[in-house]
């Protein structure tokens, strides 16, 4: 049975919580970057989805490292309620890099209508995420 270490999870919650923000933001923006895109045609709002959703893997992906640090510091219980938002951190990680790689085309089709699609979902899942995220969260620090 894993035991809680107060002074690591001094560190790692807080800093799970603050790089958990950057996908949140980016993915998000790369929604509405898109639906920008979809409406003007300018190619610069594609240009710019492309930027938020690599940093929204890399900023996920340093997230999803400090995560499973502070759920090895945690009690077990704790764990065993944050599995629904490991399970859809890694669906939205996924997604998000399909994503990335249905971007990285050229012109209309790298947004119309399977990107902004993808980012719609992208940006559902990092929400409902980081809502379970910080739910978990505040249950463990009160």
């Amino acid at each position: 049975m894993a035991r809680y270490h107060p002074g690591a999870a001094r560190i790692f919650v807080p800093l799970h919580g603050i790089l958990a923000a950057f996908p949140l933001a980016f993915f998000v923006a790369a929604f509405f970057s898109d639906w920008a895109y979809a409406r003007s045609a300018n190619m610069q709002w594609a240009n710019f989805s492309v930027w938020l959703i690599a940093g929204g893997v890399l900023m996920a992906v340093a997230a999803g490292v400090a995560g499973i640090v502070d759920a090895l510091v945690l009690k077990s219980a704790v764990r065993r309620r944050s599995s629904l938002h490991s399970i859809l951190t890694v669906a939205m990680l996924v997604t998000a890099i399909v994503n990335g790689f249905v971007h990285s085309r050229d012109g209309w089709t790298s947004v119309v209508p399977t990107g902004i699609i993808l980012s719609a979902i992208t940006a559902l899942l990092v929400l409902v995420t980081s809502w379970i995220g910080y739910s978990v969260r505040s249950e463990t620090l009160a």
